[in-house]
């Protein structure tokens, strides 16, 4: 697989990546311009796009309550369901084309294939969850639950770190993986003629597998997430 690099611009200091940024901001477009399209006229009897939008709620709603608790839930319901909608999406959107210049410049790839991307993703859901704990809970309650008891506080320090760690590198491994696969399909249908039905059933294949563990991981990071949030705003008041 010839290797690729993104394109780049630097401001400043900082070194921004403007395919990550680009397809981010295409995922951000699409989940505004679906829930906008299936928000519109809506009815006390749903019918169509309504119903579509509803289910999708209230399925991610199933599964985070039972961590958030519903005491929070109505407040934290919609980040949640612009979280999962958001990782479906940028999950998938390197399996939907390859485009790449002719000096190997990549234009086109999920942003959770990248490593950077999901290590400051998950930084960011860390450090919401910490917010929200100190908000709901005042800072003495927050920081007893590190230190009671004692002999715990190493361990419930680095059971943070590998939160974080854990959240971005699920989802990293399982995408990159996918996109790695689908590419190596696509340059092995260019070596010769007769090696372009076996890639083109193959790929295929793999896109429609890569397509739901997308989802499942999408699932398992918006789970996950919820979860922690839970840990941190409802200790102690149960």
């Amino acid at each position: 697989m010839e290797e690729s690099i993104n394109p780049t611009i630097n401001i400043g200091p900082v070194t921004f990546d403007l395919t990550l940024t680009a397809l981010t901001l295409l995922s951000v477009a699409l989940i505004f311009g679906f829930i906008y399209w299936a928000s519109r006229n809506m009815t006390v009897k749903p019918k169509g796009k309504q119903n579509v939008l509803e289910y999708l709620y209230d399925f991610v709603v199933g599964f985070t309550e039972p961590n958030v608790g519903s005491r929070y839930m109505k407040d934290y319901s919609l980040f949640y369901l612009c979280l999962f909608l958001f990782m479906v999406i940028a999950n998938n959107l390197g399996l939907m084309a390859k485009l790449q210049t002719t000096d190997g410049t990549n234009l086109w790839t999920s942003p959770t294939a990248n490593l950077q991307f999901d290590l400051a993703l998950s930084f960011g859901i860390i450090l919401m969850t910490h917010i929200e704990g100190i908000r709901r809970r005042g800072i003495k309650k927050y920081l007893k639950a590190y230190i009671t008891p004692g002999f715990m506080t190493p361990m419930n320090i680095l059971e943070e770190f590998t939160n974080f760690l854990s959240l971005a590198l699920r989802v990293f491994g399982n995408i990159f993986a996918g996109e790695v696969m689908a590419s190596l399909l696509i340059t092995l249908s260019h070596q010769a003629l007769y090696w372009y039905p076996v890639a083109f059933g193959a790929n295929l294949a793999w896109t429609a597998f890569s397509v739901f563990i997308s989802c499942i991981q999408a699932y398992v990071f918006t789970m996950l997430s919820s979860m922690y949030l839970g840990n941190k705003i409802n200790d102690g008041e149960e």
